[in-house]
């Protein structure tokens, strides 16, 4: 039965303009960089570089100066050139202008070179797709996550190619005696393992040995750090055992990061702030990269003119102007979306720097003032939200380095006299003590309170089983050592 009846809901939508903000807002500087290259390529009317008239950048078709221009369009130029109006700046200059190019290296990634290596021990070209279909399966770290029978199975559905698992572990047994060394294993056990047969396979050392049989049969007590068992189970002497737990510390964890050229990827932090004390006095900057200069085309504008004080407008005309004006409001959006990005940015920025202008004077943590995200939102008047896409994934340089913009953000800890300090502070001197202590008798949770209450903090165990958590430091079992 149909029933009819009236509601009222209150709902917010976003414009398709405020969405294109707020992603552009979360970028970084290198992000940021290529989408307006993007945006550039995918808009013709879209321009980078000064306009020299200073112009508006667009008006409404009915606002527009029907001034006769010395240089006439004809629309149906524009039908089908998306390039038109496109001009980056640096861009090609005359035919005898000579350009620098920057070399471009190549490095193989860790696949590419199991490949190569695998490539020639195999006999079928069948062979040889079972290879690729592991060796593309394998994670960042060099590991098998994925089982051999889903493996099979991924290739009877993307393939369309019938195999066993005992062909496939075939060719995994293959793919693990490649190098780096323990690539290729199922769990850091199997890892380990592979690892030291390749030691074994050198030269037997009873360390190579104890170490063997360590991780093959005691893999949970040795993560757990129950030395006394262990030392119980192969009867050996606490100096043996040390010298084999050296050894086994040196075996690579995750063997396709191993350093080697092109084994892994190089992160460049791209600074997207610049805070610089001169005369005693911060100034507060955006990267030149997070300000481009964009421009709509002025050949798509008086193209638009043209054809609104022509007398004769054919069907393919209007077709035309209706793409151009489509291309002319998405450049206008983009370019009102990149200024208000720089504006909240630089909004942003400051405030931190006033709030923080100890630290940016002195480069001491211990200046660090206590600050959330909630306090920089109420003083500029935004949405937390908003700030918190701002401190995402964005660095700041300064002159004692370059610091991620996240970490300003710090909760506040009371001392006795009643300060209230960032606990940056609390973090370094947790860090510091279990740097320093005794590792034979590392330093419990309730230890650590004890000390930082001697220091003046009012903090909780399980305040500093948390901070210790964030600071990725074991509990004290796990980090003891013979």
């Amino acid at each position: 039965m149909l029933k009819q009846h009236l509601s009222q809901k209150l709902l917010q939508k976003l414009s398709p303009q405020q969405i294109q903000f707020i992603k552009l807002l979360q970028l970084n500087t290198l992000n940021f960089e290529e989408r307006v290259e993007e945006e550039l390529l995918e808009n013709p009317a879209l321009e980078s570089g000064k306009d020299e008239e200073e112009e508006q950048i667009y008006e409404e078709s009915d606002d527009l100066d029907f001034e006769s221009k010395e240089e006439e369009f004809d629309v149906t130029d524009y039908m089908n050139d998306d390039d038109g109006g496109v001009q980056l700046s640096g861009d090609y200059n005359g035919a005898d202008e000579e350009k620098e190019f920057m070399p471009v290296v190549h490095y193989a990634s860790f696949r590419e070179r199991l490949m190569e290596q695998v490539t020639g021990a195999l006999k079928t070209a069948e062979d040889e797709l079972l290879a690729d279909q592991i060796i593309g399966t394998l994670d960042d770290d060099g590991y098998l996550r994925r089982s051999l029978s889903a493996i099979k199975n991924d290739l009877l559905f993307t393939q369309n190619m019938r195999t066993t698992e005992q062909d496939l572990q075939r060719i995994l047994n293959l793919i693990q005696e490649l190098d780096p060394a323990g690539v290729g294993a199922r769990d850091l056990k199997e890892c380990l393992l592979l690892q030291i047969k390749r030691k074994q396979e050198i030269g037997n050392t009873p360390v190579y040995k104890l170490a063997y049989k360590i991780i093959d049969e005691m893999m949970e007590d040795f993560s757990k750090k129950h030395y006394q068992r262990i030392l119980k189970k192969f009867d050996v002497s606490e100096e043996y055992l040390r010298e084999t737990l050296e050894f086994i510390a040196k075996l690579n964890p995750k063997p396709a990061q191993s350093g080697s050229e092109g084994g892994g990827t190089k992160d460049f932090i791209i600074p997207d702030f610049i805070v610089k004390e001169a005369y005693g006095q911060l100034e507060v900057s955006l990267n030149q990269k997070n300000a481009p200069e964009l421009k709509v085309s002025k050949a798509y504008n008086d193209t638009l003119q043209s054809y609104e004080v022509s007398k004769e407008k054919t069907k393919s005309q209007k077709d035309a102007v209706q793409y151009i004006k489509q291309k002319l409001d998405g450049a206008k959006w983009f370019i009102d979306s990149v200024k208000q990005r720089q504006n909240t940015l630089l909004t942003t920025m400051r405030k931190i720097v006033e709030i923080q202008h100890a630290f940016f004077m002195s480069g001491d943590l211990a200046d660090l003032r206590p600050m959330i995200l909630k306090d920089i939102a109420e003083a500029i008047h935004m949405d937390i939200s908003t700030i918190s896409r701002v401190a995402s994934s964005k660095y700041v340089e300064t002159d004692f380095g370059i610091f991620l913009l996240k970490d300003f953000f710090t909760e506040g800890i009371t001392t006795d006299s009643g300060e209230e300090v960032s606990n940056r502070e609390v973090k370094k001197i947790l860090n510091d003590a279990i740097n320093t202590e005794d590792k034979i008798r590392p330093l419990t949770d309730e230890a650590l309170k004890l000390i930082l209450q001697d220091k003046g903090y009012k903090i909780a165990r399980r305040t500093v089983a948390k901070y210790r958590e964030q600071l990725n430091l074991p509990v004290a079992r796990l980090r003891k050592e013979l």
